[in-house]
């Protein structure tokens, strides 16, 4: 959808008789359904002014085509400036242009990210040239008429109220800088020059109207670099009910694309393979040419499973395939042929920043998508936040009018193919009981160390062999060195003890990074994801008390969202908050202690609690006295 569209000639009169923020606004009221927010009305007010003075002093012809706030079909992005015609060759192109307010950019040691004042704050933002460039490449991979039709479209950013652009146009961009040249306020000439670069003649072709009306479909490009990277990786080789989910997924999208919209449940438990299901799903759906996005809340999955696609870390088309959970708000009824929501149970009731925007986060999954794809594991629940649930599902889905289908991963592939270890677990965490008293008999690498500095050292000698053995924690230490690199946020004095937490530069892609094993990461950097091996330092909000789990969520940093709100709860609904929050921590540590294929090791804070889990390993040693503690501390004090 384009809000506002013009030729060059009829915008430059709107511009200079002050008539194009009142077109705009009227635009945008009639097209999208709604007012305009004050912030754009002001930026199109100065940046139309901007670009029309740029275009002034250009040979770009009268009849080439404007468009202002075209909105990117399947999501919810909107390009600010587009500029149609032909070049010198005669050919059909598109310049799109994102325009930014700011007057500064930072640099950061993050890709495609900047630092800048929004929002009453400098805070984090994507390096303009990379927007650009990623409305390009969607437009680019899913509509049929560039792809066909030969159109060119070449991104650029314009910032035309930044003075100094030694930032943003920074050589540590230069990837994106290539594919899409950022411009400052004193750039006017070279900005010029790019777009008459480009446009030399007017819009006789209707670029506009074709590009806007173009048929939805994956670019032949995109499905065969995907098929290319899937094809005869090991990681995503799908065995016994992994198939049978994934072709029944496949039968349901045939059926949707004939009229009756689907859901398919698939409960597993971790290392059922939920993940490697889903993303062979999004490969053959893209593959038939169906429009389809792998779907979660965390983003630490879709980073790393989009990284692995793209055989870099470097962001590339692949991202766009990668979506959000709140990200279908007001996307079009049955606009994709399937939407895959993988770590389903940590869904939010609602969307938007304050999870205060629409009805239900699941009903707009299954309304956005012809078949919609849950996969889910109720016990990994680890916020007070998540919604996620079958039944809540199965609700929507008859709300919706889908047909149901329920399909359960059985087959194990963490914790070394072991039931017996999660069923200990389960029983140990006391969440459940089950016939696995102890870990007699079962293959699976599990320790309780007394030393901090042991268990970690034991962590890195089995990273040194695979790389893929990391330190995790609950989350009962404040992240303290967010911004400072040199303070150490967890710390144990008795053991002279301190590590910090994972860095804010790595973000998701926290545990992919092989300078990780220095860093101790939190359920938020790892749910989802999977090691070889997994130290687990079990904080003061677990702790074991005459054989008895007491959870304290009171225990947890005051940064942990995971269990905002307990306060309030606790005063409202004392045995509700009590019960939630004792299910949280335990499906936390749960999760945490699930990581690792081959072998978990376990330090506890608190010495009665190591013992207990210690007496567990073994029949030998279950008849040990567990160590007592002098004050069993009273938990739940709110003062």
């Amino acid at each position: 959808m384009i809000i506002y569209s013009a030729t060059r000639g009829q915008f430059n009169n709107d511009v200079l008789s002050n008539q194009i923020e009142q077109r705009i606004i009227d635009a945008f009221a009639s097209r999208a359904g709604r007012r305009a927010p004050k912030a754009e009305i002001t930026a199109w007010r100065n940046s139309m002014q901007y670009m029309n003075n740029v275009l002034l002093q250009t040979d770009v012809p009268d009849d080439a085509g404007v468009a202002i706030e075209y909105g990117i079909p399947l999501t919810a992005k909107r390009v600010d400036f587009i500029l149609t015609g032909q070049d010198a060759k005669a050919r059909d192109v598109a310049v799109i242009v994102e325009l930014k307010q700011w007057s500064e950019v930072e640099a950061t040691d993050k890709d495609a990210v900047v630092k800048t004042f929004v929002g009453g704050g400098h805070r984090e933002q994507p390096h303009p040239s990379y927007q650009a460039w990623t409305y390009a490449a969607l437009i680019q991979d899913f509509n049929e008429t560039v792809q066909e039709d030969n159109i060119q479209l070449a991104p650029c950013a314009y910032l035309h109220n930044c003075d100094d652009a030694s930032a943003l146009q920074s050589s540590f961009y230069a990837d994106h800088l290539d594919r899409a040249p950022a411009f400052a306020r004193a750039d006017v000439v070279a900005l010029r020059d790019f777009i008459t670069r480009h446009i030399r003649r007017g819009d006789q072709n209707k670029l506009l109207y074709r590009i806007d009306h173009g048929r939805l479909k994956p670019s032949k490009s995109l499905i065969d670099h995907l098929s290319g990277l899937l094809r005869g990786n090991r990681v995503f080789q799908l065995i016994d009910d992994q198939k049978l989910v994934y072709e029944t997924a496949l039968d349901l999208v045939k059926q949707s694309r004939l009229g009756q919209k689907q859901v398919l449940i698939v409960a597993g438990g971790p290392g059922t393979g939920k993940s490697v299901v889903a993303v062979n799903l999004l490969v053959a759906a893209t593959e038939k040419e169906w429009l389809a996005h792998y779907v979660t809340r965390n983003a630490a999955p879709r980073e790393v499973f989009a990284s692995r696609l793209t055989g870099t870390m470097k962001k590339t088309h692949i991202h766009n395939l990668f979506k959000s959970s709140g990200s279908y708000i007001d996307a079009p009824a049955n606009g994709m042929d399937v939407l895959i929501v993988d770590e389903a149970h940590r869904l939010n009731a609602k969307s938007g920043l304050y999870q205060n925007l629409g009805e239900s986060q699941i009903k707009e999954l299954i309304e956005a998508a012809r078949t919609t794809v849950f996969f889910i594991d109720e016990d990994q629940r680890v916020t007070l936040k998540d919604v996620g649930s079958q039944a809540e599902i199965r609700r929507w889905a008859k709300h919706c009018g889908a047909q149901i289908t329920e399909m359960t991963l059985a087959s194990q592939f963490r914790c070394n193919g072991s039931d017996g270890y999660l069923a200990w677990l389960d029983h140990t965490l006391q969440i459940r009981e089950t016939a696995n008293l102890t870990l007699d008999g079962i293959p699976y690498d599990f320790k309780v160390f007394d030393d901090p500095h042991a268990l970690f050292a034991a962590i890195e000698r089995h990273n040194q062999a695979s790389g893929k053995a990391r330190l995790v924690a609950g989350y009962c230490w404040p992240w303290k060195g967010k911004k400072d690199k040199a303070i150490r946020d967890i710390v144990l004095p008795e053991h002279d003890f301190a590590m910090r937490w994972n860095l804010s530069d790595d973000g998701p892609l926290w545990l992919i990074k092989p300078d990780s094993i220095n860093e101790v990461g939190c359920i938020h950097t790892c749910q989802g994801l999977e090691l070889d091996y997994v130290g687990v330092l079990i904080g003061p909000d677990f702790v074991v008390r005459d054989g008895q789990v007491v959870s304290d969520a009171t225990q947890r940093a005051s940064q942990d969202r995971s269990v905002h709100g307990f306060k309030g709860l606790l005063k409202s609904q004392p045995e509700k908050a009590l019960a939630e929050a004792d299910a949280i921590i335990k499906n936390t540590y749960r999760t945490l202690m699930t990581r690792g294929m081959k072998g978990c090791y376990i330090y506890c804070t608190d010495a009665e609690t190591a013992a207990y889990f210690r007496q567990r390993i073994s029949t030998s040693l279950a008849e040990e006295p567990l160590r007592q503690v002098a004050e069993p501390r009273a938990p739940y004090n709110l003062d």
